[in-house]
C-alpha cells in the first residue's frame, strides 16, 4: 500500500487559511485532473468547513507523495504562499491514513463529536473524483469501506445519539411538550443567528405558521422571506404572543422586552390553557425568567439548552472506546484484505511456475518409464510430485498470508518475484 492522507483541519489551521485553501467546483475539477497527471496518483479531495484533505495513492514501487509537494501544489492552486501552508499540514501514511479516513467518516474527528453530515461529504468527495476519473483500485476500495465503517459506528454505538447543538436541543424540548406540530404557530422575535439556526430545526417539524417580528421591519421581512413566514409590525408583539405556541427570541435588547407584568396583563389572560414554550436565546435575556411556571409557560434560556448539549456530548464521549475498537478492527481487516488482493497474482504466478517446473521434470520421466510401470505406479509417481509441490509452496504462501496480517508483505512479495523470475 502506498497511501497518503495530507491536509489541514480546525486543529491545525485557522479558519482564514482553510477558507483560502477551499476548493470551489472549478478548482476541484482542475485539481482532480492535475493530481493524477502530475504525480501519477489516484486522488480524492475532501473539503468541508472544518477540513481540506487530499487522499493520494500510488503504485507500491513508486515514491510516496509527501506533504511538501502538496504544500507546493496547494500554493499554486490557490495563490497562497507555500510558507503559510507547509507548517499547517499533517500527513498520515498507509494504515494510519486508512484509520484517519475511517475516523473522519465516523464523526470521531469532527468538531461536533459524532456528527453525521461528514459521511455524506465523504461520499460526495468520492463521487467527484470518480466523475473526474481520478481514482483507481485503492481509493475505489477505501472510500466505500469508510462509509461502511461509518454506518457500523452509527448503528452499533451511541456515538450519534442525542442533539449536541443548542439549536437542535431546542427541538427535544418542544417534542416533550407537544405531540403534534402541524397546528402550531412559531414566533420569531429578532433576527439573531442562533434564532435562525433553531428555526431551521423547528421547520423540520412542519409547523402551521411562522410569524416574525423585529424592531427593524426590513430585517423582519428578510427572515420571513427565508422561512416562508409572515412578518408582523413590532407593535403587534403582544398579539403575536397570544397566537404563538413556540417562541424564539434573540433581540439583543439591553432590557427584557417582555417583563412579567406586561405578559401577565396583556398576554396570559388571552391564551387560555394553551402551553407556550419560549426559547430566550438573547443575552441579556428578552423575557422575565419568572414567567416560567413549569406548566402552561415554559421558558428556556441559552444556559438551559447548553446543559442539555453538555449532557448529550458526555454521553457520546462514553461511546468513543467502542467506536475506536470498531475502527481498529476495520483498519486491520482492510489492510489484510488489500494485501491479500495484492498477493493473489504472485501466488497464482508462483503456483503456475512450480506447475511448469513439475511438468518439465515429470513428463520426460514418465516417457522414459512408459511400458515399464503399471497405471497405478504412474498415478503414484504423479501424486508424489504434486505432494512435493504442495509442500514446497506451503512455506512461501503461509509467509505471505502471515505478512498480510501486519501489512508487511510487500518486501516478501518482491523477493519471491525475484527468486522465481515472476513478472511484476
Amino acid at each position: 500500500m502506498n497511501l497518503r492522507a495530507i491536509g489541514c483541519n480546525v486543529q491545525s489551521a485557522s479558519v482564514e487559511l482553510r477558507e483560502q485553501l477551499a476548493f470551489d467546483e472549478p478548482k476541484l475539477a482542475r485539481a482532480l485532473a492535475e493530481l493524477p497527471a502530475r504525480y501519477g496518483a489516484e486522488a480524492v479531495i475532501l473539503g468541508t468547513c472544518n477540513r481540506v484533505e487530499l487522499y493520494l495513492a500510488r503504485p507500491e514501487e513508486d515514491a510516496p507523495v509527501h506533504s511538501p509537494l502538496i504544500a507546493e501544489f496547494l500554493s499554486e492552486m490557490h495563490g497562497v504562499p507555500v510558507e503559510a501552508i507547509r507548517t499547517h499540514l499533517y500527513e498520515h501514511a498507509d494504515a494510519d491514513a486508512v484509520r484517519h479516513l475511517f475516523r473522519v467518516a465516523s464523526g470521531l474527528d469532527s468538531v461536533v463529536l459524532g456528527e453525521t453530515q461528514i459521511a455524506g461529504q465523504v461520499k460526495e468527495a468520492l463521487e467527484a473524483a470518480q466523475k473526474a476519473e481520478a481514482v483507481g483500485p485503492l481509493l475505489n476500495t477505501l472510500f466505500p469501506a469508510a462509509l461502511r465503517v461509518s454506518k457500523r459506528v452509527r448503528t452499533e454505538t451511541g456515538l450519534t445519539e442525542g442533539h449536541v447543538s443548542v439549536s437542535s436541543a431546542a427541538v427535544d424540548f418542544v417534542r416533550e411538550v407537544f405531540e403534534t406540530f402541524t397546528d402550531k404557530t412559531v414566533l420569531v422575535i429578532g433576527a439573531g443567528k442562533m434564532g435562525r439556526l433553531t428555526l431551521k430545526h423547528l421547520q423540520e417539524l412542519h409547523p402551521a405558521r411562522i410569524l416574525v417580528t423585529n424592531r427593524n421591519a426590513e430585517k423582519a421581512a428578510a427572515v420571513a422571506a427565508d422561512c416562508g413566514g409572515q412578518a408582523l409590525p413590532w407593535g403587534q408583539l403582544d398579539e403575536a404572543l397570544v397566537q404563538a405556541d413556540i417562541v424564539l427570541s434573540t433581540t439583543g435588547a439591553p432590557e427584557p422586552i417582555v417583563p412579567r407584568r406586561r405578559f401577565d396583563e396583556k398576554v396570559r389572560p388571552r391564551r387560555g390553557n394553551r402551553a407556550l414554550v419560549i426559547f430566550d436565546m438573547a443575552v441579556p435575556r428578552d423575557f422575565d425568567p419568572r414567567l416560567h411556571d413549569g406548566d402552561r409557560v415554559l421558558v428556556f434560556n441559552v444556559d438551559d439548552l447548553t446543559r442539555v448539549v453538555d449532557q448529550a456530548t458526555q454521553r457520546r464521549r462514553s461511546h468513543i472506546p467502542a467506536a475506536e475498537a470498531i475502527i481498529a478492527a476495520e483498519v486491520a481487516r482492510f489492510v489484510q484484505d488489500w494485501n491479500r488482493r495484492k498477493d493473489g497474482p504472485v501466488i497464482g504466478q508462483l503456483t503456475a511456475e512450480i506447475d511448469r517446473l513439475r511438468e518439465a521434470v515429470l513428463a520426460p520421466l514418465l516417457a522414459k518409464l512408459n511400458g515399464k510401470i503399471s497405471a497405478a505406479d504412474r498415478d503414484y509417481i504423479e501424486g508424489a510430485f504434486r505432494l512435493f509441490q504442495n509442500r514446497l509452496l506451503h512455506g512461501p504462501i503461509a509467509a505471505l498470508q502471515e505478512a498480510a496480517h501486519t501489512g508487511h508483505s510487500t518486501t516478501l512479495r518482491e523477493a519471491l518475484r525475484k527468486l522465481f523470475g515472476l513478472q511484476g
